[in-house]
């Protein structure tokens, strides 16, 4: 397919040669159909060379590229995301190659983004959706962000992800389902820190409790204070918070209703949590679990980097 500036199609090169074999001279030809002499010239003579075939549209990638990465380096870039399922920064620290040119190793090779696959399988599950507004504050402490992310229990001896769907099935027969834990989190809007508790339920007082422990947290990294809190729109936000906000002298503000990518950071990190913690491996216990969350959010903090503040973790912004 002719590129969308082209002033010729394939089937307008032919009509090229159809009028000069009907006898039109090339400056009638170029002038009836608004392009160069020389520009007729050349698909005539590609024609009268290569036939019908020579019309086509051809590639315009340059026979040989000197500067392109080997191909021994491109597997070992795509053996890294494939195993690991990790972005272009990491992949570009431990590979030595720039991320730059890693996306474009990954675009070449035809690998779907990591959002799109199962974080266990690799497998593609979702579409993708990119958004266009992005915003950060500029200091630590200006905005934070609260959720509440629900996971079912796992049961002991491993649920249906260690055993199969056959386990699930036995669960609903059971007298007292299991539950659901309840991930808490707080997200700084410029460093990205972040702060996570599995908790039993998200009630007012649970979320009153962890927003305490939460801005302790922050202070200890030097966020010594929370300026803005935003939140959706859950019942609990809305009236159990105020107290300890006002304690902390943090402002608080809702995201309008129905419309969570407007507290996306946070929403980012209950996908990332699901992704490299929850569904990372498979967990036999609920307390195995659990105790994965403290070793994890370590290594959020202060190792992984984040594509979003320049491939660095959210250390190096405090």
């Amino acid at each position: 397919m002719a590129h969308r500036k082209a002033k010729l199609t394939p089937e307008g090169r032919l009509l090229i040669v159809s009028r000069y074999e009907q006898g039109w001279k090339q400056a009638y030809i170029a002038a009836a159909m608004g392009i160069s002499r020389k520009c007729v010239r050349k698909w005539l003579e590609r024609y009268a060379t290569e036939g019908p075939p020579g019309l086509e549209d051809r590639s315009s990638r340059p026979h040989h590229c000197p500067t392109q990465t080997s191909e021994e380096v491109e597997d070992r870039v795509v053996e890294l995301r494939r195993r690991e399922r990790r972005g272009r920064d990491w992949i570009a620290a431990e590979s030595g190659v720039p991320a730059r040119t890693v996306s474009r190793i990954l675009t070449r090779r035809g690998l779907p983004p990591l959002a799109a696959c199962d974080p266990i399988t690799g497998a593609v599950i979702r579409a993708s959706w990119q958004g266009a507004v992005r915003y950060e504050r500029a200091r630590p402490g200006d905005l934070a962000h609260m959720d509440v992310k629900k996971l079912g229990r796992i049961p002991e001896g491993g649920g249906w992800r260690a055993h199969g769907t056959a386990a699930s099935s036995r669960q609903r027969h059971k007298d007292e389902p299991i539950g659901y834990d309840y991930v808490h989190s707080l997200v700084d809007d410029h460093s990205r820190l972040a702060y996570c508790e599995v908790l039993p339920d998200e009630t007012g007082s649970t979320c009153a409790g962890f927003l305490a422990r939460a801005a302790a947290y922050f202070a200890e990294h030097g966020i010594l204070r929370i300026s803005q809190l935003m939140t959706d729109n859950a019942f609990a936000y809305h009236f159990s918070l105020r107290e300890i906000c006002e304690e902390l002298c943090i402002k608080q503000i809702f995201i309008k209703p129905h419309c969570p990518w407007q507290n996306g950071k946070v929403e980012r990190l209950n996908r990332t949590l699901l992704t490299e913690w929850a569904y990372r491996q498979v967990f036999t216990t609920n307390d195995q679990r659990t105790a994965a969350l403290a070793i994890w959010l370590e290594d959020y903090n202060t190792q992984r980097r984040h594509s979003a503040i320049g491939g660095l973790p959210p250390i190096s912004r405090l």
